[in-house]
């Protein structure tokens, strides 16, 4: 009667038209977490075949910074112009980068089309988080955090499998392949189902000129950040240069978010205290978790003196606790007012399970370092949920896509960073120079013992991670969750 076209006066969505948009988010989030998996181990099959492993790094570069730099834009777009056809864009950008990968002659094209693959991942998962806050309240959200949590557990344990398997066996175009299927799939189950989508949009300018500055500043530091200690020595000139451009972009950027009329990211996001915190606390774990993951099986190989596949299998109980976590901090959401709780407690246990991997990892069994990964990882999932939810629980409805969109792209920086601090630490105790090219074979010639010292640093530095995760967390303000999709703070209140 007040208003026809707020968002809370819309008619709600069916459970089984909610499952059915589910099932195609589902599959649109996995196209993006398996491609990250799948390409590690087909790698040198590629490098090989194509006859330019030189250039091979760039086939991670050119996805990772297209995919960081455009995920800020997909979020204001989708604002301004809806949901599901960003969604349907960011599907078939994506494919045809598959495809144009998959067909590629040489390394320089693979790497080109890479780009055109990660111009379209970079609006998946965001995306996908969004959509799930247009037609879940944050309460009923929190149950289906454990669907996002198990894409990626799915696509840390299968895509390494999948992309060695094809590699071997197949042909290395088939990790490529395989993505337009299921792109098909998703598209398909989107195109039709997202039509349901409330609509929140509002037409308005995109800061084009301050999208730019991002694009730059973000490219600078990723390449910094990815070059660093491994492809040119950190006081390099090609190093320090592209950290300099990064920051000098990045200051432009700042100052054109001040002066824009309509600026890429609000201030009114940026300044809120819930999404600084919760946005900074999942930079810290995700990040330290992404660092682990990667360095984690020379661990495992070189100290431990397990075989590659024992190796992957120990990995298991890593990405097994984050599901975990994800699930009991989804669940503790929806009957706890207190809800940081839980995640801070259980933050506080991974803490203390890396702090005993560093100070007495090397001399463990194998078994109580499994039971250490899945505490140690437990935490870190409770993070990721909450924080996602939090901060779309913060914003406006017309928000929501710019907000989760920024909580990503600082996620993904703040992961390049702390990789970056893992691979240091590794290739310095491991006896490189800070510019090794072939880490693995630097690995198998370092000694174990003092591998084993290395890596009781690489536990501090996570140690350090998860604190100021900590820390980040308990400053996020716990508010009331919004009792349905799209309505305002202010009308809750009022109610």
């Amino acid at each position: 009667m007040n208003a026809p076209h707020r968002a809370d006066a819309r008619p709600r969505l069916s459970p089984d038209q909610i499952r059915s948009i589910i099932i195609g988010l589902v599959a649109a989030m996995l196209l993006a977490a398996l491609d990250q998996t799948i390409v590690a181990t087909a790698m040198p099959t590629i490098g090989l075949e194509l006859g330019d492993a030189a250039n091979l790094p760039w086939i991670v570069t050119a996805y990772l910074l297209a995919s960081t730099a455009v995920t800020p834009l997909y979020g204001k777009l989708s604002d301004i112009h809806g949901r599901r056809i960003m969604l349907l864009i960011a599907i078939a950008v994506f494919s045809l980068g598959s495809l144009l990968c998959a067909l590629a002659p040489t390394m320089i094209a693979l790497a080109l089309a890479r780009g055109l693959q990660g111009i379209g991942g970079g609006g998946l998962i965001a995306l996908a988080q969004t959509i799930l806050a247009d037609i879940l309240s944050p309460k009923e959200r929190a149950r289906y955090q454990v669907y996002i949590a198990g894409v990626f557990a799915l696509s840390s344990l299968a895509g390494p499998l999948l992309g060695g398997f094809f590699a071997q066996h197949l042909h290395w175009s088939a990790i490529f392949w395989i993505n337009l299927p299921i792109g098909l799939l998703a598209f398909i189950l989107t195109n039709d189902k997202l039509r349901l989508l409330p609509r929140n949009e509002r037409r308005r300018s995109v800061d084009y000129p301050g999208a730019a500055l991002l694009v730059v500043s973000s490219t600078g530091l990723m390449l910094a950040l990815s070059w660093g200690g491994v492809r040119y020595p950190w006081d390099s000139a090609p190093v320090l240069g592209l950290a300099a451009f990064g920051i000098l972009g990045g200051a432009a950027f700042v100052a054109r978010l001040a002066s824009a009329d309509e600026p890429l990211i609000p201030l009114s996001v940026l300044r809120d205290r819930v999404v600084a915190s919760a946005t900074l606390a999942a930079c810290f774990a995700m990040g330290t978790l992404i660092g682990l993951s990667i360095y984690v099986p020379i661990f495992l190989e070189g100290v431990v003196g397990l075989d590659p596949s024992r190796s992957g299998l120990a990995m298991v109980p890593l990405m097994v606790g984050t599901v975990v976590g994800a699930t009991l901090s989804g669940r503790s959401m929806v009957y706890f007012r207190h809800y940081k709780r839980l995640p801070l407690a259980l933050l506080a246990l991974s803490i203390g399970a890396c702090g005993l991997l560093a100070f007495s990892g090397p001399g463990l069994p194998l078994w109580l370092i499994e039971i250490l990964f899945v505490l140690l990882s437990i935490g870190i999932g409770t993070v990721l949920p909450l924080s996602t939810i939090v901060v779309q629980n913060a914003v406006a409805p017309q928000q929501l896509g710019i907000a989760t969109a920024s909580m990503n792209f600082f996620r993904s920086l703040g992961g390049a960073l702390i990789v970056a601090i893992f691979g240091t630490l590794v290739l310095g105790g491991a006896g490189g120079d800070g510019a090794a090219h072939d880490m693995a074979a630097l690995i198998r010639g370092a000694d174990a013992g003092q591998l084993g010292e290395t890596f009781r640093l690489v536990f501090l530095a996570a140690c350090l991670g998860l604190a100021l995760a900590l820390g980040c967390l308990s400053l996020v303000e716990e508010r009331p969750l919004l009792d349905s999709p799209g309505q305002r703070r202010e009308d809750q209140d009022r109610a």
